[in-house]
C-alpha cells in the first residue's frame, strides 16, 4: 500500500493512539490545556505531515512548527513538551505505517515520514532556540553541559 493510502486509511486510529500516548505522559501544559486541544493540534500537525508526503513540499509544515514554536513558548512550554507532542505522532504513524507497506514501498515511506518529521521537528527546535537566546530560560542553559571542554581538547592532543 503506498504510504499516503496508509495514512488516509489509518488516520483516526493513528490520531487516537498519539492522543492517548500524549496524555499517558502527563505534560503539564496538554493536561491544563485538555484532549480537546491536543486532539485538534495533533490532526494539524498530522495533516500538515500528510500533505508534505503527498505534495513533496515542506513548506507548509516548516512555517506550522514556527508558528507553533512561537505559539508554545510564548504560553510557557517547554520545548521537550512540544517535542514529545511530534515524537508521539510520528510513533503512532509508524505503527501503522510499518505492518501495512509493501516491502518495495516502505523504503521510500520510511524516507519520506523521517524526513517531513525530521524538518519540522528541526524548524521547531530552531525557533525555540532563537526565541530562548532572547530570553533566560533554565531548560536551555547547557552551560553545565560543555564545562569541563577544554580539558578534553588537551587530552585529544595527547592521542598519537
Amino acid at each position: 500500500m503506498k504510504l499516503d493510502t496508509t495514512l488516509r486509511a489509518h488516520r483516526d486510529h493513528i490520531l487516537d493512539d498519539a492522543s492517548a500516548e500524549l496524555a499517558q505522559l502527563q505534560l503539564h501544559h496538554y493536561e491544563t490545556a485538555g484532549p480537546e486541544f491536543t486532539r485538534a493540534r495533533l490532526e494539524s500537525l498530522y495533516d500538515l505531515v500528510q500533505a508534505a508526503i503527498v505534495h513533496r513540499d515542506v513548506a507548509a509544515i516548516i512555517a506550522y512548527a514556527d508558528a507553533v514554536a512561537e505559539e508554545r513558548f510564548a504560553a510557557g512550554f517547554d520545548v521537550s513538551e512540544v517535542q514529545h507532542a511530534f515524537n508521539v505522532l510520528e510513533s503512532a504513524m509508524w505503527r501503522q505505517v510499518v505492518p501495512a507497506e509493501e516491502p518495495d514501498d516502505l523504503a521510500e515511506s520510511v524516507g519520506l515520514l523521517s524526513t517531513v518529521f525530521g524538518i519540522a521537528k528541526d524548524a521547531l527546535a530552531r525557533r525555540y532556540v532563537t526565541l530562548a537566546s532572547k530570553h533566560r530560560v533554565t531548560s536551555l542553559d547547557l552551560s553545565a553541559l560543555f564545562a569541563g571542554t577544554n580539558s578534553l581538547a588537551g587530552a585529544a592532543d595527547q592521542i598519537d
